[in-house]
């Protein structure tokens, strides 16, 4: 889906500000929420694309305003509400206040069933096309051609597994980009790679040059 979360290759954010000195965990709560996550896919309440979504469904000055561990907490109490866990009147009442939830989800869907793979070697264009669900490729490389670099692990297809639906094992590919067309308009000379499901991609010409 396109929404906040989907930052990549966006200007105008400035530098990522970074310590040397900062530890994993800013506040002991984030240790909890950590390990409350790693307990809920762990058992099987949900899965990983599950927690992502819920965090893409987040109201966008939410998003924004809330740090890396507030938005996990915020997927997870959006999960357990909609699974049936708790009630959102039972957590606000805990919370003694309001607590903000995600978005209702739009559909998920299907991988697309393809039993024949890319090989190393062929150009590839990334479909352009919008997802209202989850998904797990970004705009900035929607309907640019790069070029199979190797193939990866098959791995449940995250537009179906996002929604709790049946999600088949799918091969996923290494698929390189030159940096220039990404962006053409302002780049270094680069190589730029990016872990693709094979439903994401058609196939553009053969193409022995890696």
């Amino acid at each position: 889906m396109d929404g906040m979360h989907d930052l990549g290759g966006k200007e105008g954010f400035g530098p990522v500000k970074r310590s040397n000195y900062a530890g994993f965990y800013q506040m002991p709560w984030e240790l909890r929420v950590h390990a409350i996550g790693a307990v809920m896919i762990g058992k099987k309440f949900w899965c990983a694309d599950e927690q992502r979504h819920a965090i893409e469904r987040m109201e966008p000055r939410h998003y924004m305003n809330a740090s890396y561990y507030e938005r996990q907490l915020t997927a997870f109490l959006t999960l357990a509400v909609e699974k049936d866990l708790c009630g959102h009147a039972e957590l606000c009442k805990r919370a003694e206040g309001g607590v903000p939830l995600s978005l209702p989800a739009a559909a998920g869907r299907a991988a697309s069933g393809a039993t024949e793979w890319f090989q190393v070697g062929q150009k590839v264009r990334v479909k352009d096309e919008f997802v209202p669900g989850h998904t797990r490729f970004p705009g900035y490389v929607r309907g640019r051609t790069g070029v199979i670099a190797g193939q990866s692990a098959p791995c449940h297809f995250p537009d179906a597994a996002g929604h709790a639906l049946d999600a088949a094992l799918e091969m996923t590919y290494d698929l390189c980009f030159e940096a220039k067309d990404l962006w053409p308009e302002s780049c270094d000379d680069a190589q730029v790679h990016f872990t693709a499901f094979h439903s994401y991609l058609e196939l553009v010409e053969d193409c022995t040059d890696v």
